[in-house]
């Protein structure tokens, strides 16, 4: 069972910046490819970014590249979501999310992963 918790965020004006963190509270993630979803007020939960476990595949949703960047920090055992450039619409509820059977090739279909976190709220005020 892996356990996922989120933390970082927080209230932010438009164009400002927010470093999320997600971390496992049994099991380190270095050993899971992680992905980080948004939840905007009254949609869908929808994909943002997700990072193998080496590190060296990253993928961006087209609403978020070049603005977002997804990282591991191997010593603290986190997967951190850099927002910068947040506008408005990034408002929401963002999650990590892993699985015992990554979808790497269909890594935006929220419902192929079994493990989540509880979710941290990032709001961009206009």
């Amino acid at each position: 069972q892996v356990q996922l918790v989120e933390s970082g965020g927080g209230l932010v004006q438009f164009g400002g910046s927010l470093r999320l963190s997600c971390s496992a509270s049994v099991l380190a993630l270095n050993y899971y490819s992680v992905t980080w979803f948004h939840q905007a007020p009254g949609r869908e939960r929808e994909a943002v970014s997700t990072i193998n476990i080496r590190g060296d595949t990253l993928r961006y949703s087209d609403a978020v590249k070049g603005r977002f960047t997804i990282a591991r920090d191997k010593v603290k055992k986190t997967v951190d979501l850099q927002m910068d450039s947040l506008k408005p619409e990034d408002t929401g509820i963002y999650y990590c999310a892993t699985a015992d059977l990554f979808p790497t090739t269909q890594w935006t279909r929220v419902d192929l992963y079994n493990y989540w976190g509880q979710g941290t709220q990032v709001t961009v005020s206009s």
